[in-house]
Formats: structure tokens, C-alpha cells, sequence
């Protein structure tokens, strides 16, 4: 389901699996289409959909992890089986343009995972971090509750892919400013619905989209992608959720730490987001930003269609349930 950069990048792409193998003593294997060229996997999007009914069918596999985003999952949708999720219902975790699959196994009423894909914090330079594991292991491992964290330090720095010896040096992480809490003061709880909103939008008014009834109560979270769009852009789309009538449905808001971000840019985002809103009397909303499940490392798990609960005087955020009891 991925944009083929597996093929590209195959020393990468190995390093992910056996730090995945390592960490979490499972055993890694490809679907039938995992390693195939971009071109060959832009041409062939029911191949794609193809290799997640392989997936979810084959008896062995207990888990699906997305090997990294891209552009255009949306492309996989006609070609999908949604019964297939339903009957077969397994564990699947990618983000950015995997928030297409999620959405999907959300619609079907089976929990989905956004978090790290396999090329990304999966495959760390110098070994999976702590924070990711830890992550990872609380919400796929271990059926039970759990407090969502804030990371100690972040880094968005990149370092070639392509080029082996990159790998062996260790990323320069800087200290986390912790989370945000932008406003609200009750406690909310709901379930936990979104994704990257620029992937979102592709979704909107299509019959993929997300029913009315999922946004009753929930907490929506949201992050943005490393192309950076604009807090107008944000606004812009924000807007839309308000004019559909969901701003006043939901309960609350989890925000990611915004990916090549300016603290100029950082505070406009904010800033825009309580404007839309209080355009729509949300003020009371409870919304929480600075997360780290977005296009910035290290990168947490968040479990759609789980029950979670914001807590702004403790200053907690909380899943009420195991993703995967």
C-alpha cells in the first residue's frame, strides 16, 4: 500500500525489518506486490488493495505495517473489500497517506493504528528508539489501557536514505518543548478519529468518507504533512469541518507537532485553529497540540476507534481501552 520506495531503497527498507524482527521478536514478511518499482505500483492500484486482502486473508499474518506513505492510496478505494476487514479484522498501523486504509478499516468498525512505518521511525538510524518502542508495544502488545506520552526530545532532521553509511549516524535530537494545551479546561472523552488532514481532504464528500455518526463525541486528531501547508490552508480546511457540523460534534482535539514548521508558523497554526473554533462557539473544546504522531521523530501510536479521554487539569491524555482485547 505504500509508494514503492521499498524497492528504491532496499538497505533502508531491510534495516526497518530487522529492527522490527529484533525489537518485538516477530517475523517480518512482504506481500506479494511490497517490493515493486513506484512506476509499476502508481500503474497497478488494485494490486495494491490486492496485497492487503492477502494480507488480512492469510492465516499466518497477524499484523499489516505500512512501509512507508505517499499520494495517492485514495487510487486503492474502488478496488477494496471492506467485508474482507470486517471478517478478517487484524491489526494495520502506517500514517500520512496510509490515513486512506485507516479511514477504511475505521468505517468498517475495526481499530486501526496510525503510527510509524516501517522506513520511517521503524527503521531509525542506530537502532529503534525507546519512545517508539515503548509506543508501539503499549498499543499493539499489551491489551490493556494506556497514557499516551510526550516525547523527552524530537528531531525532523533527514539524512540520505540511499546512502548505507548514513545510517550508522545517529540523528540530532533536540529537547521537546512537552505538549500544548491550547484551550478547554473539562475533561472529554470520545473516540479517537483522523489523521493527516491533507490526505483528509482527498476523502471529503467521496464515498470513503467518514459518516456523521463516527464523529459523534469523538476526539479528532490531526496532523500535517512535511510538504507544510500553510495555518491558512489549515484554517481553510478546518472551516469545511465546521460548515459540515462536525467542529459541534466532536469532544475534543489531539494536534501533531507540525513538520518543517517555523515557531512563527508554529503560533499561527495555533492561533488559526482557535479562531475557526470560536467561528463555530467551540471555545470550550479542550485541544491539545505539540503531539508526536505526525511527519516529525520520534513517532507514537494512536489507535482509531478506540476510546480515549483529554484530562486538562492533570494534564493527561488517555486510551480508555486495550486497541487490541
Amino acid at each position: 500500500m505504500s509508494n514503492g520506495y521499498a524497492a528504491l531503497m532496499p538497505d533502508r527498507y531491510a534495516v526497518g525489518k530487522q529492527q522490527i524482527e529484533a525489537r518485538f521478536g516477530v517475523k517480518v514478511i512482504e506481500t506479494p506486490n511490497a517490493i515493486r518499482e513506484p512506476d509499476w505500483l502508481y500503474r497497478n492500484p488494485k494490486a495494491r488493495a490486492d496485497d492487503l486482502h492477502w494480507a488480512l486473508c492469510n492465516d499466518t499474518v497477524r499484523a499489516i505495517f505500512s512501509t512507508i506513505g505517499g499520494y495517492e492510496s485514495v487510487r486503492t478505494l474502488p478496488h477494496l473489500d471492506h467485508n474482507l476487514i470486517r471478517q478478517h479484522p487484524k491489526i494495520m498501523m502506517g500514517a500520512s497517506d496510509t490515513t486512506v486504509t485507516l479511514t477504511a478499516f475505521l468505517r468498517a468498525g475495526v481499530v486501526a493504528f496510525n503510527g510509524p512505518p516501517v522506513m520511517c521511525d521503524l527503521a531509525e538510524n542506530r537502532g529503534i528508539r525507546p519512545f517508539v518502542a515503548d509506543s508501539v508495544r503499549a498499543a499493539l502488545f499489551a491489551p490493556q489501557p494506556f497514557l499516551f506520552q510526550a516525547a523527552e526530545s524530537w528531531t525532523e532532521e533527514f539524512l540520505e536514505w540511499t546512502d548505507p553509511a548514513s545510517q550508522s549516524r545517529e540523528r540530532k535530537f533536540i529537547a521537546s518543548e512537552g505538549w500544548v494545551w491550547l484551550q478547554g479546561t473539562a475533561r472529554a472523552s470520545g473516540r479517537l478519529v483522523g489523521g493527516c488532514i491533507e490526505v483528509l481532504e482527498f476523502l471529503k464528500s467521496t464515498p470513503w468518507w467518514i459518516p456523521k455518526k463516527l464523529w459523534d463525541g469523538a476526539i479528532f486528531f490531526l496532523e500535517t504533512s512535511d510538504e507544510a501547508p500553510t495555518p491558512k490552508a489549515v484554517s481553510y480546511w478546518l472551516r469545511n469541518y465546521g460548515s459540515q457540523g462536525i467542529l459541534e460534534r466532536i469532544s475534543g482535539m489531539l494536534i501533531a507537532r507540525p513538520a518543517r514548521y517555523t515557531r512563527e508558523m508554529t503560533d499561527a497554526l495555533y492561533a488559526e485553529i482557535r479562531r475557526v473554533l470560536a467561528e463555530f462557539s467551540r471555545e470550550d473544546l479542550p485541544v491539545v497540540a505539540n503531539m508526536d504522531f505526525g511527519h516529525t521523530s520520534p513517532q507514537m501510536v494512536v489507535p482509531l476507534g478506540c476510546r480515549a479521554m483529554i484530562d486538562p487539569v492533570a494534564k493527561r491524555v488517555a486510551v480508555l481501552e486495550s486497541p487490541v482485547a
